[in-house]
C-alpha cells in the first residue's frame, strides 16, 4: 500500500507503531538491565549536544553577573528607600 502525499504530511500513514500503555515489551528502568539502558541513552543524548567554546561561556557568565550585579544594587537601594519611607511616616 502506498501512502499519499497528505498523508505523509499529516503522519497518517496506516502504520501505527505507538505502543500501548499495557504492552508486555515495554521495558522496565527499574530492573538492572533497564538501568544500563537508561544510562546508554543519557550517555547517547549527551553525546548530541553541541557546548559552547569557553569565550563565549565566559563572556556571557560575565554578562549575567554584571546583571545580577546591577539589579541587586537597584533592589537594594528601592528597598532601603522604602523602609525610611515607611519608618518615616510611622514615627
Amino acid at each position: 500500500m502506498m501512502a499519499t502525499k497528505k498523508q505523509i504530511r499529516s503522519g497518517k500513514t496506516g502504520m501505527d507503531n505507538r505502543k500501548e500503555p499495557g504492552d508486555a515489551t515495554e521495558i522496565s528502568y527499574m530492573t538492572p538491565s533497564g538501568i544500563r539502558l537508561f544510562i546508554q541513552e543519557v550517555i547517547a543524548e549527551f553525546k548530541k549536544i553541541v557546548w559552547p567554546e569557553k569565550k563565549v561561556t565566559a563572556g556571557l557568565t560575565g554578562f549575567v553577573l554584571l546583571l545580577v550585579t546591577i539589579i541587586s544594587i537597584y533592589l537594594g537601594s528601592v528597598d532601603l528607600l522604602i523602609g525610611k519611607l515607611v519608618t518615616y511616616f510611622l514615627n
